[in-house]
């Protein structure tokens, strides 16, 4: 799998949720100093310091998501060699030891709780970081591993089935 192309994909649809974030703040700024009609104005004082605290907000997850483009377009993923360590980069395919059911993931330092598309459409795969609780359970393990993570309050076990 062309883990380049994932990236550029990862990148993408980061620039898209900064531009949504900038957006949002726009129109929550301009809520704050105009508000929606005078008599609104008059009526709920708290407005104006609403709409502030909201564009500062999505100020925020502009800035975060504007950084998280910036490390992701710098992002080089090296291949894994097989029976190879995984590390930051990796492609990562589990199978839950309790259902059977299997998915795959991208182990990238941003971008988490991100979908992403395989080639052509075919499939989809999750984007994980080292710091997530899934992405530092599985830094370090190889085919075959299984890794326990504490999810909601229960833990669950996964076997690594493949690795590039």
């Amino acid at each position: 799998m062309d883990k380049i192309a994932l990236t550029h994909q990862l990148a993408e649809k980061l620039r898209s949720s900064a531009a949504v974030a900038q957006r949002e703040m726009q129109a929550a700024a301009e809520a704050a100093r105009h508000g929606a009609d005078a008599k609104a104005k008059r009526e709920d004082a708290r407005m104006a310091i609403e709409y502030g605290g909201l564009a500062r907000g999505q100020r925020e997850r502009a800035k975060n998501a504007h950084m998280a483009v910036s490390v992701i377009e710098s992002f080089n993923p090296r291949p894994i060699p097989r029976g190879g360590e995984i590390q930051c980069g990796a492609l990562i395919e589990v199978e839950d030891e309790d259902t059977g059911t299997g998915r795959t993931l991208f182990l990238a330092p941003v971008g988490a709780g991100t979908e992403l598309t395989g080639p052509g459409g075919d499939g989809f795969l999750s984007v994980i970081t080292p710091t997530s609780p899934l992405g530092r359970a599985a830094i370090g393990m190889t085919v075959g591993d299984s890794i326990d993570v504490n999810v909601a309050g229960e833990v669950r076990s996964w076997e690594i089935t493949w690795v590039e």
